[in-house]
């Protein structure tokens, strides 16, 4: 038996995490050499020099198409998730009436983003 019991274990995996993930990221700080000079910190694109302003526009032309791959993400992993520990006497109509409220909610903005899909010549 651990000794905290289970949330003993999630506290010891975190704790190995941190361990395990700070020499990664001080050991570099403290070796690597620190030497900038301009060439090092000019900014390049693929080997090139840039030209022009650093700044431009963002298309929005595939944004409710995102909306629309976001929803459906949570969508179907709640969805699995439910489906999974589903079972009838064990959780019940309650549980079939929570997931047709939260499938409801996330239908509302799955309507909006196929709306905004519609209308992209307004972008």
């Amino acid at each position: 038996m651990p000794l905290f019991g289970d949330i003993g274990t999630v506290f010891l995996m975190g704790l190995v995490g941190v361990v395990f993930t700070l020499p990664v990221v001080l050991v570099p700080r403290l070796l690597a050499p620190r030497r900038p000079n301009p060439i090092k910190n000019a900014p390049f694109e693929c080997g090139q020099v840039p030209v022009g302003a650093g700044k431009m526009h963002y298309m929005m032309q595939y944004y409710a198409y995102l909306l629309i791959f976001i929803v459906f993400d949570v969508l179907s992993m709640f969805l699995y998730a439910w489906a999974a520990a589903y079972k009838p006497l064990a959780l019940g109509l309650t549980s079939s009436w929570l997931v047709t409220l939260f499938v409801g909610m996330l239908i509302i903005p799955m309507g909006f983003a196929l709306v905004l899909a519609g209308r992209r010549e307004l972008w």
